[in-house]
């Protein structure tokens, strides 16, 4: 399985540390197996419940907003070269991963169709990442990032990486048609 999902997910590999690649794998594994999920599923759910006719897979959204995470940092480097706040790649690459899987748990396939789960009606999915990263060992610095990247993040202190994280997720959110 982990290999298909390293196919699935390659911007896994961007994580260089090893122990920190294996925990999001484990966090992944763990949220895949809670409801059955499919690579195959993962390939066709809707990232989102909040809008109607969404034409962008959950996959999609994760690899993507990852994607434009990395080359937020990239074009600071290269603008800012020293004078750029850091940013450490690694818990940058594994937030963004982690941030939305606990839309595995927030999500149900029931008669043919993706709908919020019982576990959605009382928990969003920014609780149930921080909990599985929790659980697997992930530091508090991508911990944070999942917690603080949606509303649940509203007026506390973000960390750059969840900075970057936040504003990435919702660029691709608020251009769904």
């Amino acid at each position: 399985m982990r290999e298909k999902l390293l196919d699935v997910i390659p911007e896994i590999k961007e994580i260089k540390d090893q122990d920190l690649r294996k925990s999001v794998l484990d966090v992944w594994d763990e949220a895949m197996a809670h409801r059955n999920w499919t690579i195959e599923a993962l390939l066709s759910i809707p990232f989102t419940l909040l809008k109607e006719n969404v034409k962008i897979t959950f996959l999609e959204h994760v690899r993507t907003v990852c994607r434009m995470c990395l080359a937020i940092d990239d074009v600071l480097t290269e603008a800012y070269g020293a004078r750029k706040t850091p940013v450490n790649r690694d818990y940058l690459a594994a937030g963004a991963l982690i941030a939305d899987v606990g839309k595995l748990y927030e999500y149900e396939k029931k008669d043919g169709k993706i709908v919020k789960s019982r576990h959605g009606k009382y928990l969003r999915h920014p609780f149930t990442g921080v909990a599985l990263g929790f659980k697997h060992n992930l530091p508090d610095e991508v911990l944070h990032i999942a917690a603080m990247h949606s509303r649940e993040g509203d007026g506390f202190k973000r960390s750059p990486e969840a900075i970057i994280f936040h504003h990435s997720d919702f660029i691709d959110f608020d251009l769904i048609d």
